[in-house]
């Protein structure tokens, strides 16, 4: 239940209205600080193993305190310090009085803090794949579903030829798909900083050891081991390049991107009828429309979208004003470019899951659609028809013009439905292929290939690409706003 103080004071609606636990955890205080205890007990424990004086009590002891946090003495010790790190080493050294003297023994704050960073980016990553693999399963199943269903193509929001449900939707997981291959490249590309010192020279390890380089190299491995990461980068500064953070960013501005065209598209289909999101029974679409059904969800989604596409500006001029070996002008921006951009994704991923677990989908609004564009677009096989029953092709062009521009000004002056096909029904010339009529004007001779380009896709593609992740497709997503 929020105490009344909180809302007296600005929360961001990312965490506050929209975000996962999971991940809203993920960048917390409480995961980050006690990371950064578990990184001094694993650097203890590495330099205990490599012939340091640090005894088994004073590991023990650290191990004992790793979630034992007191965020009122740290935030005190850095209104003194003017110094995170520091305060919390003095905090984590106050409970673990034995331990204090090698706590952060050789190390620069960057230890902690870029080491945190890229477990916490990591994890992230860990979080948003399953939840992709999600919204590629349940619009996969919406392909399948509606594979062979014809609908208007559009081209530049025009009418334009047939294709199908389905293969519209596999437009959209084309995209999805280059997501998922993106987003687990970038996580997998991701290596710990690990145990380089103040300016990534290792020089304050190398001196603990007395000059001997392998225990350095060994120190440098088992505490990325121990983190979970299988290498390390071979070269830092005093941090690791933030062209890591854009390479991490763009996967996920990438994904923004990628949602806001499908969303996009569903609001657009939203207002023709032909597909809608979910919409609750007591849902309200409008406060002064009560008969409204406004596409919020796939609205919120573009919304968000857009301030993750944005995002990637902040690690890109980061990454461009670094100088040297590091400035400090990175800090205030990470803090906050970091943790929002895969806060946002996982919010987008979420609601596009409740989406596509709901997409309505209205036939025959569709197929009346289709008979108000079709006999234009049938034009050239009802000629193609009448120089097979021997009429000539230039004298049966001239009268197909003719009978659509009378039917086009009855659409566009009159208001009045498409009767071209009546009039083509009328005239005499074209008795040869009335009886033909019905079989050149079946919508689904007018979708080509689809449903056949849905089914491989699907099999080749992305049924490969959801295998991994066949144990966490079960989860369902229930919006609370």
């Amino acid at each position: 239940m929020a105490s009344a103080d909180e809302f007296m004071s600005y929360r961001s609606p990312l965490v506050s209205r929209y975000a996962s636990k999971e991940m809203a955890y993920n960048f917390s205080d409480r995961k980050k600080f006690s990371t950064w205890r578990k990184l001094w007990i694993y650097l203890a424990k590495a330099e205990k193993a490599l012939g340091l004086p640090i005894t088994d009590a004073q590991v023990l002891e650290m191990e004992s305190h790793a979630e034992d946090i007191d965020f009122a003495m740290a935030a005190e010790e850095e209104r003194k310090l003017r110094h995170d790190v520091m305060a919390h080493v003095h905090t984590f050294a106050h409970c673990c009085p034995t331990a204090a003297p090698i706590i952060h023994l050789g190390a620069t704050s960057c230890y902690v803090g870029d080491n945190t960073d890229l477990i916490m980016l990591r994890d992230g990553f860990d979080i948003l794949l399953p939840k992709l693999a999600r919204v590629i399963d349940r619009l996969t199943n919406f392909a399948e579903t509606y594979a062979d269903l014809p609908t208007l193509g559009f081209t530049h929001y025009q009418p334009a030829q047939l294709t199908t449900v389905g293969k519209r939707a596999c437009l959209w997981l084309q995209d999805l798909a280059m997501d998922m291959r993106n987003l687990q490249r970038a996580c997998d590309d991701l290596r710990f900083r690990g145990v380089k010192g103040t300016t990534g020279t290792q020089a304050s390890f190398l001196q603990l050891f007395q000059g001997d380089h392998d225990k350095v190299d060994d120190l440098d491995r088992m505490v990325t081991e121990m983190a979970g990461f299988k290498k390390a980068y071979l070269v830092t500064g005093q941090t690791y390049s933030r062209k890591v953070d854009v390479d991490c960013l763009s996967t996920l501005a990438s994904l923004g991107a990628t949602v806001h065209k499908i969303c996009t598209d569903i609001r657009l289909l939203a207002n023709l009828k032909e597909i809608e999101e979910p919409f609750e029974k007591e849902q309200i679409g409008s406060s002064a429309m009560p008969y409204k059904r406004n596409p919020m969800r796939a609205e919120r989604c573009c919304s968000l979208a857009r301030h993750l596409v944005a995002l990637l500006a902040d690690p890109l001029q980061t990454a461009s004003v670094q100088w040297l070996e590091r400035t400090l002008d990175d800090s205030a921006n990470r803090r906050i470019s970091l943790p929002e951009s895969f806060l946002t994704a996982d919010i987008i991923l979420s609601t596009l899951q409740n989406i596509t677990e709901g997409l309505v989908v209205y036939p025959k609004v569709i197929e009346r659609h289709i008979r108000h564009e079709l006999p234009f677009m049938a034009t050239e096989n009802i000629i193609m028809a009448m120089v097979k029953a021997g009429g000539n092709r230039q004298d049966c062009h001239e009268k197909i013009r003719v009978l659509s521009q009378e039917a086009a000004s009855v659409v566009k002056q009159e208001g009045g439905d498409n009767d071209l096909l009546a009039r083509v029904q009328q005239d005499p010339y074209f008795a040869p292929i009335l009886g033909q009529l019905d079989a050149l004007l079946d919508p689904k001779t007018f979708i080509g290939r689809a449903p056949q380009q849905v089914a491989r896709f699907l099999r080749e593609e992305v049924h490969p690409l959801l295998e991994p992740y066949k144990a966490k497709m079960d989860v369902k997503i229930e919006l609370e706003l």
